[in-house]
């Protein structure tokens, strides 16, 4: 289910298939399976992926039906930067592991089991804690290009995705 506007941003060849094989050996640890789609695993063009990036399993997008589903994945120390979406209204739950979330100027610790809501427009960034960092299950609206403001000018095109 990867999207064209993600191929830029996303990690390809030997570093890939290692990030995948740590991602698939953390999972045997906990015992859980992703869905049959093939990952994103994002660096954000930043090619420091174990500090800023994440993998991703889109298991829906669907944007006549108005949702997106999708698991995401941070090891421990792994921030997905702080960014923000003008359509997207998310609610993440915490499956495995734990995050520190930064939401606007408030900093707060999630566990398994907590959620929490993120408005459109609410600026937002997450890093796996812990020994094995987090997975976290996210429902939200679809995702669509360029709907992804980043605080880092340096991701995709002025900091737009």
């Amino acid at each position: 289910m990867e999207a064209d506007w993600t191929k830029k941003v996303q990690i390809w060849g030997k570093d890939r298939k290692i990030a995948l094989k740590k991602f698939n050996e953390i999972l045997g640890q906990w015992k859980l399976r992703m869905p049959p789609v093939k990952p994103l695993v994002l660096d954000f063009g930043l090619s420091e992926f174990y500090k800023t990036g994440l993998i991703e399993s889109w298991i829906a997008n669907e944007d006549r039906g108005g949702y997106c589903g999708k698991f995401l994945f941070v090891f421990p120390g792994q921030t997905c930067p702080f960014h923000h979406h003008n359509f997207k209204h998310e609610t993440f739950f915490v499956v495995k592991g734990s995050v520190f979330m930064k939401v606007g100027n408030k900093k707060r610790g999630m566990k398994e089991g907590d959620v929490l809501k993120m408005k459109q427009g609410t600026g937002h960034s997450f890093t796996g804690q812990g020994k094995n960092g987090a997975l976290l299950l996210e429902a939200s609206k679809p995702c669509k290009p360029r709907d992804s403001i980043f605080e880092d000018k340096r991701i995709g095109k002025n900091g737009i995705i």
